[in-house]
């Protein structure tokens, strides 16, 4: 079996992607999960860069991974100067890490035109770089940027950085597919020719620009590469990196290869929600392998056929990376759909139950006046719930308004005021709010806030407004959707009303009641 090496850099590749910054809180909660899964390396980030990463690096030294080794990363000295006197690289000596990651310039045009120095002189800087790193004891990786341009520009170059590397004492060389274009027959041709050559841990360090960074990553272990980089959710600059999810994944499952221990891979599914949480960016339903949607099946025969046997429309058993099967409600399905759901809510119906035919004609009643619970599974079982007599009010509404105010020259403002019943309790709160619903939410959570402490875990992460009848104009009923997270677990919820406030409290509602119900909260 074929060993390979994760090196995660979501704490620094990642984190150069739009719409991203981690605190230093942030990165130490993101290594403690990435320690727990087992990566082999988690790069924080680049110490001689920013006070942020330094902070993390030092904070980390006090109380290190239990699992995984740190790397720090930066890069080779600057032209014309000593390794010992570069200010860089005495940065990366203060962040104590044990393992430091250099990246250097393998493409001539890079030499010339950004370093603005000679071919020799670049050799020179990869040399003395690794060899003084070395020298104090620090297990050194070397990664080749651009590689792949580099050796197609000038082979006998690009390879003469890696070998410079080698001999200085690099534990690994990485080749790096920066600008993310290559395909994935170049990869595999290119890492067959090198890999012979090179006598220490061959890695790979790929870009999704053309949407190929997994299937590069795969290319590159099938043709040798023993070290895998990349980031969890693919999180990176310009179209990301190379994601580890499914990169993991497969490894695992499909290349047989020994990645990360047996009993972490069904942490995948946490992991990536986990990263997403932090990161505050929106869990794709569509990811593979860990999206919500991985392993849904919608109607027909599709769910008929799954059935009776699973791998006729599933590669793998969900389970195997902790996500579960789904069948979506919808108006395509019928009442098997229906009973499947109720049955994951964990209620068995038989099809001749009168209860099954009671929540089919609900489901089919509501369907008809614009719910759509195929994309709201969390709303789906709260119905479900309240029809078999199975479920409790959190809290009930006495009533709520919200006020919209615009003075002239003056900012719009939006406030909510809100009466609810909690455990008996009167609660009489306002908030103010970006918009009228974020000034409900702000407001709810308030209100509810010292019952509920959970409720500081989740958010709302998106929000859509559907026009169901466009002819109706401003009368029209709205179906607004949303989507709420928290560090586990990503779930939609849905309202419906000719008032888009109103279709957006059923909606809020509902994903605050699954959260405390998914919870366990009494």
């Amino acid at each position: 079996m074929q060993k390979v090496k994760i090196y995660d850099t979501t704490l620094r590749d990642g984190s150069q992607g739009e719409g991203i910054s981690y605190s230093v809180a942030d990165k130490v909660l993101i290594a403690g999960e990435l320690d727990k899964l087992g990566v082999h390396y988690i790069e924080g980030g680049w110490p001689g860069s920013n006070p942020k990463d330094m902070e993390f690096f030092l904070r980390l030294a006090a109380k290190p991974p239990k699992n995984s080794r740190l790397a720090a990363f930066g890069s080779t000295r600057k032209p014309q100067i000593k390794a010992a006197d570069d200010a860089n690289v005495k940065g990366l000596l203060k962040s104590q890490a044990e393992v430091i990651t250099i990246f250097g310039k393998s493409w001539d045009l890079h030499v010339r035109d950004v370093l603005k120095t000679t071919l020799e002189e670049n050799l020179e800087m990869i040399k003395d770089t690794v060899g003084f790193l070395v020298l104090r004891g620090l297990t050194v990786f070397y990664d080749a940027e651009h590689f792949f341009d580099a050796y197609k520009a000038n082979s006998e170059y690009a390879l003469k950085t890696l070998l410079t590397a080698q001999d200085a004492g690099a534990a690994a060389v990485v080749l790096c597919d920066t600008n993310g274009g290559t395909l994935v027959s170049e990869v595999k041709e290119i890492v067959s020719c090198i890999r012979p050559k090179i006598k220490v841990m061959l890695g790979i360090h790929c870009h999704n620009d053309a949407g190929l960074a997994v299937a590069n990553s795969l290319a590159a272990v099938e043709a040798g590469a023993d070290m895998v980089q990349g980031t969890i959710n693919g999180y990176g600059e310009r179209c990301g990196n190379a994601d580890l999810i499914p990169i993991i994944a497969n490894l695992k499952l499909k290349l047989k290869s020994d990645c990360i221990g047996d009993d972490k891979l069904k942490e995948l599914v946490h992991v990536s929600h986990f990263v997403s949480e932090i990161s505050n960016m929106k869990q794709r339903n569509d990811q593979p392998y860990v999206g919500d949607s991985a392993f849904a099946h919608k109607g027909g025969v599709h769910i008929n056929a799954v059935m009776k046997n699973t791998s006729t429309y599933e590669h793998i058993d969900p389970a195997l990376v902790g996500n579960r099967r789904r069948m979506l409600v919808s108006e395509l399905g019928g009442k098997t759909q229906v009973l499947l759901q109720a049955k994951d809510a964990g209620f068995d119906l038989a099809k001749d139950d009168p209860q099954a035919k009671k929540i089919l004609k609900l489901v089919q009643d509501m369907e008809s006046k614009g719910y759509h619970f195929e994309a709201a599974e969390a709303s789906f079982e709260l119905l479900l719930k309240r029809a078999l007599k199975k479920y409790k009010n959190f809290f009930e509404l006495e009533g709520f308004k919200v006020v919209i105010e615009k003075a002239s020259h003056n900012k719009l403002t939006s406030e909510a005021i809100i009466k609810v019943k909690v455990k008996g309790v009167k609660e009489h709160t306002a908030a103010e709010g970006d918009g009228p619903i974020n000034a409900l939410d702000n407001a709810l959570r308030k209100a509810l806030k010292d019952f509920y402490p959970t409720l500081s875990k989740m958010h709302l992460s998106d929000f859509k407004v559907r026009v169901l009848n466009e002819k109706a104009g401003t009368a029209a009923p709205v179906r607004v959707l949303i989507q709420s997270q928290d560090e586990g677990e990503t779930w939609n919820t849905i309202g419906v009303s000719e008032n888009i406030i109103e279709a957006s409290w059923l909606a809020l509602v509902d994903s605050v009641e699954y959260k405390l119900l998914k919870d366990g909260v009494l």
